[in-house]
C-alpha cells in the first residue's frame, strides 16, 4: 500500500521525522525529505539507499522561508510533485519561561516554525492532492495543543493550532478522497528537549528521569499505520503518552 507513493517529510534529519523517513523507506516509498541540517539529511539519504534501495531525494530547507519553499518545489522533477503523503512533522519548541519573562525572538521563531510553516507546505502540496482526487496530510501536533502547561503557552498555542488547521483543512476537502491525520504525541524522548533548552543536555536529560518516554520509533509506527489503513478510513486524531503520563503536566516519575 505504501510502496512507489511519495512521501514528503519535514524536520526529516532527527527525532521522529528521522524515524517516520525510515519506517516509509522500508516500506518502498519515494522519499522527498527537507531540512535545515543537509549534512545529516544526507547521511540518511545514504543509509536508507544502501539498505532499502530506494529513491531517496533531500532539500535544505527551513520552512519559515515562503521563497526557499517555492525555490525548492520549482526544482522537484515533475514526476516527483505528485506527492502522496505529506508529513508537517518540522517543529520545535524554545525556552520554558513564563510569557512575561519570554523571549519575543524566539517567540517569532515557534510560532512561524509551528504553524507557518506547516501552512506554506500544505498550501503548496494539496491542491495537487486535489487534482488528482488522492493523498494524505498528516501533522505532528503535541499533547500540548490539548492543554497548556506552565511555561508552554507559545509552544501550546503552536500545537493547539495545528489541530484546528488540521480539523479545518479536513471540513475544506471533505468532498475529497484526501485524508488528514493529526498525531499528538506526549513525552517522546528526541532532540526535542535539547533544542527547547538551548543546548542544555544534561537539563534536557531530567524531562525524562524516572519514566519511560515514547521513542521516535513509537511515533513513527503510529504514523505509518494511519497512513497504510484502507482508503475509506481516515484516522483523524491520535493522542498517544507513555504509560505514566495522564496529561502534560501530571506525569508519574520513579
Amino acid at each position: 500500500m505504501i510502496k512507489d507513493k511519495i512521501v514528503f517529510i519535514s524536520g526529516a534529519s532527527s527525532g521522529i521525522g528521522e524515524a517516520t523517513a525510515r519506517r516509509f523507506a522500508k516500506e518502498g516509498a519515494i522519499l522527498l525529505l527537507c531540512a535545515r541540517n543537509i549534512v545529516k539529511l544526507n547521511e540518511l539519504k545514504k543509509e536508507l539507499e544502501e539498505t532499502y534501495n530506494g529513491r531517496v531525494y533531500t532539500y535544505e530547507l527551513d520552512v519559515r522561508d515562503k521563497q526557499a519553499i517555492d525555490a525548492l518545489f520549482d526544482s522537484i522533477p515533475d514526476e516527483l510533485k505528485n506527492i502522496d503523503i505529506l508529513v508537517n512533522n518540522a517543529g520545535l519548541a524554545q525556552g520554558l519561561e513564563k510569557v512575561q519573562d519570554g523571549d519575543v525572538d524566539e517567540f517569532d521563531v515557534v510560532i512561524d516554525t509551528n504553524i507557518k510553516g506547516l501552512l506554506y507546505l500544505t498550501r503548496k502540496v494539496v491542491p495537487t492532492m486535489v487534482k488528482n482526487q488522492r493523498g494524505h496530510v498528516i501533522n505532528l501536533g503535541s499533547l500540548a495543543g490539548v492543554a497548556a502547561y506552565p511555561g508552554g503557552a507559545v509552544y501550546c498555542a503552536t500545537k493547539a493550532a495545528v489541530k484546528f488547521i488540521s480539523d479545518g483543512l479536513r471540513m475544506d476537502i471533505v468532498e475529497t478522497p484526501i485524508r488528514v491525520t493529526n498525531i499528538q504525541p506526549g513525552l517522546v524522548e528526541t532532540n526535542f528537549s535539547v533544542v527547547r533548552f538551548r543546548g542544555d543536555v544534561e537539563k534536557a536529560a531530567k524531562v525524562y528521569e524516572g519514566i519511560k518516554p515514547l521513542t521516535a520509533e513509537d511515533i513513527a509506527d503510529i504514523i505509518l499505520y494511519t497512513a497504510s489503513v484502507p482508503e475509506h478510513v481516515q484516522i483523524c486524531e491520535v493522542t498517544v503518552t507513555a504509560t505514566h503520563q495522564a496529561t502534560g503536566g501530571i506525569v508519574y516519575k520513579k
